[in-house]
């Protein structure tokens, strides 16, 4: 560093007059294109320099000009890039001035100018003395044991990272061999259903043929025989033979007429995604086993605010899930809610009726207006869309399903069926005996899918869980010994695991796929008259009290 005249640089090199400025200025020329634009505070030209002690941007140029200018103290110029790199402690008051005292009633560093001016009166003292500095230096070297004392946590943590890093590219490449290996046993699973199929089309192809052949023959038969009848009747017309014809009689007359045809259909094939087939295959094998927890427990509490029923009292009846984790509620009221799982509510739907079956379609909430015998869809605007009507039939529960249809049960007089509807409401099929001809349902009142395909119903009436596959064959039914169990509402989780409410006892029942009982699920306070329910995911679900309009998130599975 160097003092000349009024001149002091902090550049290791010193000049006396404007040549050696005019060589400094060509030196700096190259780095200041580099630099981003800041103007000189005399001219606007790209900066180079910076005053410190008056603080002002400088150009090559207005260097010689500022030096002219009188100081109190030296000017002090360096690289404008290097303009804060000053450990130097500056006056607030007067930037220019080094701080050479410290104010006691300001608790604050001034310079000599300060001293005699503003804080004249005031207690002073040398800045060296400053007890706060030792202070200041005693939490800074504290502080900087800790950090050092975190090195070696920090230098194994790099160890770590360094050896995954290096270890990553195998990482990556297992997993594409085990994505591979799957791919494969995919393959050979769709072959063997592939193959499967068409032994299965195979064996009913020749129960079809035989069947067809059998009634080909016994047609034949049936039409030789009736031109055997005109052939006698007209040669009896001929003839005129009394004793012929009075034999003949009660043979044409026990010669009976087609009275029915035996009806075989063909079959049919009914799409299922391969890749959310896959997907729940995997989540079948493949996810470790969650333990049921104990004791589940309610991590929330939601009051939907739904008014009672003056008949019943009841208050809330259905619930579905979005997307993104908030739950739709519909209770006893001509309005749609939308809570977040912490019982916040984001937004309220008017309608002409009360919701009390839900489910999401398509990122959409549908509901059934049982008055209208219509099923309903609220758009993104807040509009009511009919999507179809259900004829004479009363709707009742609704789900999506993962072929993109929707099913619903419907009611009329003592009859009861489920039937799949595609959005437009195209009839696509009928779910209402079973192979013996007998009604699967009697009072059909909630619905589900479960990840196997199953389609799951509670009926009221038989006081049973009643299941078929997504052919409608019957797989079973769950019901307890004892007559009071009356099921209300069903849902299903990713794991397959079928989640049955039963409003008059205050019980949770969780299934298996199969519709085996596993356990009650009772959460830590209790639950009162459960209704509504639905899974939330990561071992989750919700479940509405039905007379306290209260809904309970509840946590069941270990994670």
């Amino acid at each position: 560093d160097f003092v000349c005249g009024p001149i002091f640089f902090k550049r290791n090199f010193s000049f006396h007059n404007a040549t050696d400025l005019h060589c400094i200025a060509q030196m700096m020329e190259s780095k200041n294109e580099a630099q981003h634009f800041v103007g000189c505070d005399l001219c606007q030209q790209p900066v180079s320099f910076f005053c410190r002690r008056c603080g002002v941007n400088l150009c090559d140029t207005c260097i010689a000009i500022h030096v002219r200018v009188k100081s109190t103290n030296v000017h002090e110029i360096v690289d404008f890039a290097s303009k804060d790199d000053d450990d130097t402690c500056h006056c607030d008051s007067h930037p220019q001035n080094d701080c050479s005292a410290y104010c006691k009633t300001c608790d604050a560093p001034i310079c000599i100018l300060c001293v005699s001016i503003k804080h004249k009166s005031h207690e002073m003292s040398e800045l060296s003395d400053k007890i706060e500095v030792e202070e200041l230096y005693k939490i800074i070297a504290k502080e900087n044991d800790r950090l050092q004392s975190s090195k070696h946590e920090l230098e194994r943590i790099l160890d770590h990272t360094t050896k995954l890093l290096s270890s990553i590219s195998s990482i990556y490449n297992l997993r594409k061999d085990e994505v591979t290996a799957r791919g494969e046993e995919w393959h050979k699973k769709i072959e063997e259903t592939v193959k499967k199929l068409h032994q299965e089309l195979d064996g009913m192809q020749k129960e079809h043929e035989a069947v067809l052949q059998k009634q080909k023959e016994e047609f034949e038969e049936m039409i030789g025989k009736v031109d055997e009848m005109n052939g006698k009747t007209i040669k009896l017309q001929k003839s005129k033979n009394v004793k012929e014809m009075q034999t003949f009689v009660p043979v044409i007359q026990n010669r009976k007429n087609l009275s029915e045809v035996s009806q075989y259909s063909f079959p049919k094939y009914y799409e299922y995604k391969i890749d959310e087939y896959f997907e729940n295959k995997l989540k079948e094998n493949d996810l470790p086993g969650r333990r049921i927890l104990e004791v589940p427990t309610v991590t929330s509490v939601i009051d939907t605010g739904f008014p009672a029923n003056e008949k019943n009292n009841n208050r809330l009846y259905d619930m579905a899930v979005t997307d993104d984790n908030k739950v739709w509620m519909g209770g006893n009221s001509k309005e749609l809610k939308l809570f977040d799982l912490q019982g916040h509510l984001h937004h309220t739907v008017s309608n002409t009726c009360r919701c009390m079956y839900l489910c999401m379609y398509n990122k959409q909430i549908v509901y059934n207006d049982q008055h209208k015998k219509t099923v309903k869809m609220i758009s993104d605007t807040d509009t009511v869309v009919t999507m179809f009507t259900t004829g004479d039939w009363k709707p009742y529960g609704v789900t999506s399903v993962t072929s993109g249809d929707l099913l619903v049960c419907l009611g009329k007089d003592d009859q009861n069926k489920v039937v799949r509807y595609s959005s437009t409401g195209t009839v696509l099929q009928e779910i209402q005996y079973d192979s013996q001809c007998q009604p699967l349902y009697k009072d059909a009142k909630y619905i589900t899918e479960n990840v196997n395909g199953d389609i799951i119903v509670t009926d009221w009436e038989k006081k049973a869980v009643i299941a078929v596959d997504r052919l409608g064959i019957f797989r079973y039914s769950y019901s307890e010994k004892d007559s009071q169990f009356k099921p209300s509402s069903v849902a299903t989780d990713s794991v397959g695991h079928v989640i049955v409410t039963e409003f008059p006892r205050n019980k949770i029942h969780m299934l298996d796929r199969d519709g085996r009982f596993l356990r009650y699920i009772i959460p830590e306070g209790g639950i009162n008259k459960p209704r509504a329910v639905c899974i939330l995911g990561d071992g989750e679900m919700m479940v509405g009290e039905c007379l306290t309009g209260i809904a309970k998130r509840i946590k069941y599975l270990e994670e």
